[in-house]
C-alpha cells in the first residue's frame, strides 16, 4: 500500500481549514511527509496488515500539519529541511503508536472507522505492533537531527513518551467514586499528559527545527498544548453527539467503558450521586443496553454540552495569545483557523 496517495480533502474549504492548507500553504510539505512517512514504514511492512498501514493513511494528521505550520511560521517559503519532515513523521508514528496502545487498554474494537489492530490480531500482537511504531517512531527522530543543540529535542520527545504513559496511568487508576472537584482536576491533568504534551510537542519542536529561539519554540509549544486541550474535550463531546460511522467509534462508548470524560463529570454533577449516569460510572457491574441508552439520554439533555464547549473554546481563544509575537503571515492565520476549527468542527 502507498501511503503517498495523499490525505482527503472535503468539499467544503471555507468550513475546514485544513482543505486550504492541504491544498496551497503546505501542499509540497504533505506530499514529502508522505512519502517520508512511507518509507520509515517499509522496515516494518512484512509485520502490518492493510488495515494498520491504512490507520496512516486515515486521520486528519493535525499533529504533522501543527509541527510543518511551526516550521513555516519562523521560515516562510522556500523548501523545508528534510528533518523538519521526518520529524512530523515520527510525531506521527508516535501518534499511532499511542492510538493501539490506548484502543488495548479500552478493549476498542473500532478506530478512525476501521476494527482496531487488538480487535483483528489480539492483545499480545497489538502491543507488539504498537511498540514497533513508538520504537521507529523514535529512530526516525534521531534521524532528523544533525546538530549538538538540537539533541536536547530528543529527550523533549523521551519525556513526551514518559508523560503521556504516566496520564495513561493516571486515567486508570482514576477513582470514580471521588468528589467532583477532584475528578474535574483529575481529568484536565490526564488530558495535559495524554493529548495536549503531543500537540506542544508537534509546535515546539517544528519551530525549533526551522531556527527558532528556545522562547519562540517554548512559546509555541505552549499554543499547541492549549489547542491539545481544547481537541481533547471536543472529541469527549463528540463521543455522544456524533454517530459511528462519522466518529469511527461507537456513540457513547466512554459511558459504556465508564471513562470519565469531560461531559460526564458535568452531568453527574449536575444530575447528583443518585441518577442513573453516576449509578452507571460507580458501579462494577456491566450496564444493560437500556441503561445505557438512558443514561446518553440523560447526559444530553444537561448543561454538560455548553459547559464542555465553553471550557474548549476558552482554551482555543488563550492558544492565540501564545502566536502574537510571531510575524503576521499566512502561516500565523492557518495556526488562528485551527484554534477555532477544533471548537467548532462539526458542532
Amino acid at each position: 500500500m502507498n501511503l503517498s496517495n495523499g490525505l482527503k480533502i472535503d468539499s467544503d474549504r471555507k468550513i475546514n481549514p485544513f482543505n486550504a492548507i492541504l491544498e496551497d500553504l503546505l501542499k509540497e510539505d504533505i506530499e514529502r511527509f508522505l512519502e517520508t512517512l512511507d518509507k520509515a514504514l517499509e522496515p516494518q511492512k512484512k509485520y502490518l496488515t492493510n488495515t494498520e498501514l491504512e490507520i496512516y493513511q486515515r486521520g486528519k494528521k493535525l499533529r504533522p500539519i501543527m509541527l510543518l505550520l511551526s516550521a513555516r511560521l519562523i521560515q516562510g517559503e522556500g523548501k523545508l529541511s528534510p528533518k523538519v519532515i521526518k520529524a512530523a513523521v515520527s510525531l506521527e508514528m508516535l501518534h499511532v503508536a499511542t492510538l493501539i496502545h490506548d484502543d488495548i487498554i479500552d478493549d476498542a474494537l473500532m478506530r478512525r472507522g476501521l476494527e482496531s489492530v487488538n480487535a483483528t490480531r489480539g492483545t499480545n500482537t497489538a502491543i507488539l505492533i504498537g511498540d514497533m511504531q513508538f520504537v521507529q517512531a523514535i529512530r526516525c527522530f534521531v534521524d532528523a537531527i544533525d546538530t549538538e543543540s538540537e539533541m536536547g529535542l530528543v529527550k523533549i520527545v523521551l519525556d513526551t513518551a514518559f508523560q503521556i504513559c504516566a496520564g495513561e496511568l493516571d486515567e486508570i487508576h482514576t477513582d470514580p467514586n471521588w468528589d467532583i472537584a477532584t475528578l474535574k482536576e483529575r481529568y484536565f491533568e490526564v488530558i495535559e499528559r495524554k493529548t495536549a504534551i503531543m500537540f506542544g510537542l508537534a509546535c515546539e519542536t517544528g519551530l525549533a527545527l526551522a531556527g527558532g529561539r528556545t522562547r519562540e519554540s517554548r512559546r509555541i509549544g505552549f499554543y499547541g498544548r492549549r489547542i491539545g486541550r481544547a481537541f481533547q474535550i471536543m472529541d469527549d463531546l463528540f463521543d455522544f453527539l456524533h454517530e459511528e460511522k462519522d466518529s469511527g467509534k461507537i456513540k457513547g462508548i466512554d459511558l459504556e467503558q465508564k471513562r470519565l470524560s469531560l461531559p460526564i463529570i458535568y452531568a453527574m454533577e449536575e444530575l447528583g450521586p443518585n441518577h442513573l449516569v453516576s449509578k452507571i460510572i460507580r458501579s462494577n457491574k456491566i450496564s444493560t443496553p437500556q441503561e445505557l441508552k438512558a443514561g446518553i439520554e440523560a447526559i444530553q439533555n444537561t448543561m454538560a454540552y455548553t459547559k464542555c464547549y465553553n471550557d474548549a473554546r476558552h482554551e482555543a481563544i488563550t492558544a492565540l495569545d501564545y502566536l502574537d509575537l510571531f510575524p503576521k503571515n499566512k502561516y500565523r492565520k492557518a495556526l488562528e483557523e485551527i484554534a477555532f476549527y477544533t471548537v467548532d468542527r462539526s458542532f
